[in-house]
């Protein structure tokens, strides 16, 4: 048996442990890619491989792909306003901890702007374009378990629930919890 045929076996092995089927368009891109062609796309990193074709270094990193993206500017009336919101105390302006609490906040805006730009018109399609395929469920359970998502009714209980929980409520008024607010907002 060649090697090609020996990596394409232990890959559908694998897919098939994930739960993803031997016709899956993943499986098929990928082994065109891997084993139909005898050169290397232009797009896919020369790096080092074990027998299977997997790669023995990472050939990427979140961390350069998100350093590559324009570094935004939180204001600093605009980090006040989210301790307001959010009703804790905004660190003095130009104090160490202003600084590095203003950086981290900006890293995170620059990593949501990031993940905003991600395509994902493309997932729902296979590779002809028709819709067929979606993202498989990486979850691994066992065959007949699992978390029923279609399920509509809860597991009705001896519980109080809805609006009999008012009853047992500190403060409440026309159907509503009522809960005092340590600080006042202007």
């Amino acid at each position: 048996m060649s090697l090609a045929r020996t990596c394409l076996d232990l890959t559908q092995r694998r897919l098939h442990f994930c739960r993803i089927p031997s016709h899956h368009p993943f499986l098929t891109q990928f082994t065109a890619v891997r084993f139909k062609s005898s050169s290397t796309p232009e797009h896919v990193s020369q790096s080092e491989v074990d027998d299977c074709g997997i790669p023995l270094h990472p050939t990427w990193s979140v961390h350069d792909l998100i350093s590559s993206y324009p570094k935004p500017s939180l204001q600093p009336s605009t980090l006040k306003k989210l301790h307001q919101l959010s009703a804790l105390i905004t660190p003095e302006e130009g104090s160490p901890e202003h600084q590095k609490l203003t950086e981290e906040m900006e890293d995170l805006i620059k990593l949501v702007e990031a993940v905003k730009l991600v395509d994902t018109e493309k997932l729902g399609q296979s590779s002809e374009g028709n819709e067929g395929w979606s993202v498989p469920d990486g979850r691994i359970w066992a065959e007949g378990t699992g978390i029923e998502l279609d399920r509509v009714s809860r597991d009705e209980g001896d519980g109080v629930s809805g609006q009999a929980l008012l009853k047992h409520a500190a403060k409440s008024g026309d159907g509503m919890y009522v809960v005092e607010a340590d600080r006042r907002t202007n």
